[in-house]
């Protein structure tokens, strides 16, 4: 078994976010867990046991042989798919605030396929890239075309927009580093406006996130509820916090204090200083991150590891948007700082195949890296 990772500044990144995840979902559901479920360490000890399996499967994923999954990795991609679908069986899918998003699971545990669907878009697109080595390549455009956008079109069934939007800021950062031209994304974002606008505008919940996002003060009962008491947590921490477990907001003022608005509580409890300190712990992962991306010579590690790290720094940068009344609501967790045991384990994953590609840059032979322009 190879332990090099040990040694890995990214690894101990990781230990240290899991550490600090635990904490806070400690800190943010303990009142809420105490008046519902009557103990308060419901879900940290929920919590606690998806760390150990999350921590599991990336050392498992540690592991996996590099060639097996340029082989086999497209293979996520309809297994999500499928799982998206298993979504809408009843007695298998879970409807919660009106969404069909989780599998339900023995011991009452559930699974979010929209997780996976995220991280098997780029394993998708590595093989993409590197598609004269992989079966896509024998396929072809409109069969291709169909693969890629029926998981997309179940997903915002469900309806997950927040995750179909992140998978489009991937696909298009994606896309343009590997030479498809600016222009061209122009035109698909212009070419984009009236769909969104019949995604976004004409479903009456989403248009009430925007328009709470233009304007809380217009409704601050309802639509406007959930931005204004994350931005008074946020105003409430100051320099240095109330300390943990001291925050006013989760006593049943901010809704999702424990999920989607833990960075909320966690503003308020540990104030700029400590927010600065968890934001410096995600942009050092995401820096290296991205130094992997750079280092690999081989085609499809770069863009796998340009892919996955991209799609965690977005999922980062969309929450905290959302805490801050940046950008309207997405319903998205922030990565292991919710509660939440799919996003854990697929983080598990993203991160365990980093740092496998990592473990391997020593070893490649030194050539010069392929390139394919779209």
């Amino acid at each position: 078994m190879n332990t090099r990772f040990f040694n890995s500044s990214l690894f101990l990144a990781l230990v240290a976010l899991f550490g600090i995840g635990l904490m806070q979902v400690y800190s943010s559901s303990y009142i809420f867990a105490t008046e519902s479920y009557n103990d308060g360490l419901y879900f940290f000890k929920r919590q606690l046991i998806f760390t150990g399996i999350a921590g599991f499967a990336l050392l498992v994923s540690t592991q996996l042989p590099l060639g097996f999954m340029r082989k086999w990795s497209w293979v996520l991609w309809p297994i999500a798919f499928v799982l998206l679908c298993a979504t809408f069986i009843p007695g298998v899918g879970v409807r919660v605030g009106g969404a069909l998003r989780w599998i339900q699971l023995p011991l009452g545990f559930r699974f979010e396929p929209s997780e996976l669907l995220k991280i098997a878009f780029s394993f998708l697109f590595a093989t993409l890239v590197c598609r004269h080595e992989n079966i896509l390549g024998r396929m072809k455009w409109g069969w291709t075309f169909l693969f890629i956008v029926a998981p997309l079109a179940v997903l915002l069934k469900q309806p997950d927009f927040g995750s179909f939007v992140i998978i489009m800021l991937v696909a298009a950062t994606l896309l343009f580093t590997f030479g498809l031209s600016f222009k061209w994304l122009m035109m698909a974002g212009v070419a984009a406006i009236p769909v969104l606008y019949f995604a976004v505008w004409n479903v009456g919940y989403r248009r009430a996130r925007v328009q709470a996002f233009l304007d809380p003060w217009s409704d601050p009962a309802s639509k406007g509820f959930q931005v204004i008491q994350s931005m008074l947590s946020v105003h409430s921490g100051g320099l240095t916090g109330a300390g943990l477990g001291q925050g006013q907001g989760k006593l049943f003022f901010l809704p999702e204090a424990h999920t989607d608005f833990t960075m909320a509580v966690f503003f308020e409890e540990m104030g700029f200083i400590g927010v600065l300190a968890i934001l410096a712990l995600y942009g050092f992962v995401i820096f290296k991150g991205f130094q992997i991306a750079v280092k690999a010579q081989d085609m499809f590690k770069k863009t796998l590891a340009l892919g996955l790290i991209t799609t965690f720094a977005f999922s980062v940068f969309i929450n905290l948007g959302v805490v801050l009344g940046l950008v309207p609501t997405k319903g998205l967790t922030m990565p292991f700082m919710s509660y939440g045991g799919s996003s854990l384990l697929v983080l598990s994953v993203l991160f365990g195949i980093l740092l496998n590609i990592e473990m391997s840059l020593g070893d490649e032979r030194q050539r010069p890296a392929t390139s394919r322009s779209f």
